[in-house]
């Protein structure tokens, strides 16, 4: 028998997944999160995700988007699993004692604080985060400074120089961008200020974060983290 070839298909290329080690990447279901996390896998890192929904105080929603864009993710490293953290309580806690402008921030700050602790379990070197430069108030070059102080492993930041069109594009050819824009209740969304700040500085932060009892409250999301497993195919 003789086979004849007629034409060439790139595939994604990167490197074998798992040779550059473990990641963990948050995830929130919007158009940007799944890029970022599928160009770490395709640099060679296996990818733990970490969702962060406004439960009890919104529905399922958003849960659930994020549990197909993490199928579809696992096609690119046939194994996934992902932590749930029903966040609405601890972000109560952070509404009711601390000053409006700086709640994103401090959300923010709790999510890795939180995720850190999952990635460690998991036996992961560093965070992932779908952050932007300039794309949104959270991710100013302060908010970004102010935040990442919150984690001690390294947060890795793939799209830091993408702007949202780039993003929209990888995101249709992966095959995420459909479902990212499905409607959903983002918990980050939820008590947003109407003048968030946009140049936090650290030593005001730490001066709010004494009103709540940080340990207490990443142990709760710890204790109510739900983990659900993937794989490829299904």
């Amino acid at each position: 028998e003789a086979y004849c070839a007629s034409e060439k298909i790139e595939g994604p290329g990167g490197m074998p997944v798992g040779v550059s080690g473990k990641i963990a990447c948050l995830i929130s279901g919007g158009i940007d999160s799944p890029v970022a996390a599928y160009r770490m896998i395709k640099r060679g890192c296996h990818a733990s995700f970490v969702h962060f929904s406004g439960r009890p105080l919104v529905s399922r929603a958003s849960e659930d988007k994020v549990r197909e864009l993490v199928q579809t993710l696992t096609a690119y490293q046939y194994a996934s699993r992902l932590y749930v953290i029903p966040f609405g309580e601890i972000q109560r806690e952070i509404v009711l004692n601390t000053p409006p402008p700086f709640r994103v921030v401090l959300y923010r700050r709790m999510m890795l604080r939180i995720a850190q602790e999952l990635a460690r379990k998991e036996r992961c070197w560093g965070l992932v985060t779908g952050d932007s430069l300039g794309q949104v108030a959270s991710q100013t070059p302060e908010n970004l400074t102010v935040v990442e102080e919150a984690a001690e492993l390294p947060i890795l930041r793939p799209l830091i120089g993408m702007d949202k069109r780039e993003i929209i594009d990888e995101a249709k050819r992966i095959r995420t961008y459909e479902t990212s824009i499905e409607p959903d209740q983002d918990c980050c969304k939820l008590f947003t200020p109407p003048h968030p700040s946009t140049k936090t500085r650290i030593d005001d932060l730490r001066k709010i974060e004494r009103s709540l009892d940080i340990s207490q409250l990443v142990k709760q999301g710890l204790e109510r983290a739900e983990v659900s497993a993937f794989t490829f195919p299904t």
